[in-house]
């Protein structure tokens, strides 16, 4: 029996990649990911971290792109390049850390919601409702304003603040899933609340889920770097939003460095054009309402 239920699930999951596989958009956004992966991995390999301290750099400042400094220098005489390049660590990391306590919570909520319903659903719904109405941002900077500077509040404060889109979502597919005969089956045969949340809920749910989270990852990277712009990141660490905050602060317009400014706008753009690309190529694929309407 246990054969032929991992056989089904193979056989679906080969049928879900050949699915996404024919989504051209998917596909360009996860090659992109997995290139931008792989050079965050690579970083502490094939390049020294040194470079990123200014007591050690040798270069001038704000010299343009050259032989020598591919993408030029920034106000310290650090390669923009190299810079950049670790920014991409700090950028995945936060965004990453910051979608699965989102996701997390949202998850929770959702379910406990809708399955448990009365009481609990109505105060868990307005304390949804409550952070719906309240700009996601401007929360997050008012925490991040309050806590102690790092990258632990960065992603507190994005996580604690985006949840109620995924909550929403999830209390929704899950009261389409508990209305279903096998549900009433299961319970009826003495399945209880773990049991069925377990083994009918969370199987149902999780697709959408994994969606949401390859759409909410975009969404983090681009507050981390709002919140990195503002000056409200970890002032220890490199991150694109905390490049693109040293240019404004030691003036690289004024001083024509658009070198210093293009690379990390580049990327931000760049990994969310990817992580939407999947997002809506996986929506596509796992969506039942979506597949129903092509």
């Amino acid at each position: 029996m246990t054969s032929i239920v991992w056989q089904r699930r193979r056989a679906s999951a080969r049928a879900t990649w050949r699915e996404f596989a024919s989504q051209r958009g998917g596909l360009a956004g996860l090659v992109g990911l997995a290139v931008i992966t792989l050079l965050a991995v690579l970083a502490p390999l094939v390049t020294d971290a040194s470079g990123l301290d200014v007591t050690r750099v040798t270069a001038s400042p704000w010299e343009p792109p050259s032989a020598e400094h591919w993408l030029g220098t920034d106000h310290n005489g650090r390669s923009v390049l190299l810079l950049t390049w670790w920014g991409t660590r700090i950028s995945l990391v936060v965004g990453l850390a910051a979608t699965v306590l989102s996701v997390l919570i949202g998850t929770v909520v959702g379910i406990a919601s809708a399955h448990f319903g009365g009481w609990l659903s109505a105060v868990l719904m307005r304390f949804t409702d409550f952070f719906l109405v309240l700009p996601s941002l401007v929360l997050a900077i008012a925490l991040s304003t309050v806590l102690p500077r790092g990258l632990g509040t960065i992603v507190l404060a994005i996580g604690v603040t985006a949840w109620p889109a995924t909550a929403r979502l999830v209390r929704a597919q899950t009261l389409s899933v508990e209305a279903r005969p096998f549900i009433e089956r299961a319970r009826a045969l003495g399945g209880g609340h773990g049991h069925v949340i377990g083994r009918h809920v969370l199987p149902a749910v999780l697709p959408l889920v994994f969606v949401n989270t390859t759409l909410t990852v975009a969404s983090a990277i681009v507050s981390e770097s709002t919140l990195s712009f503002l000056g409200l990141g970890d002032p220890t660490r490199v991150s694109w939003g905390s490049m693109l905050h040293a240019a404004n602060m030691h003036g690289a317009v004024s001083q024509r460095a658009w070198w210093f400014l293009v690379p990390p706008g580049l990327g931000v753009v760049c990994v969310v054009l990817a992580f939407t690309l999947c997002g809506r190529a996986l929506e596509t694929v796992l969506n039942p309402r979506l597949k129903g309407e092509r």
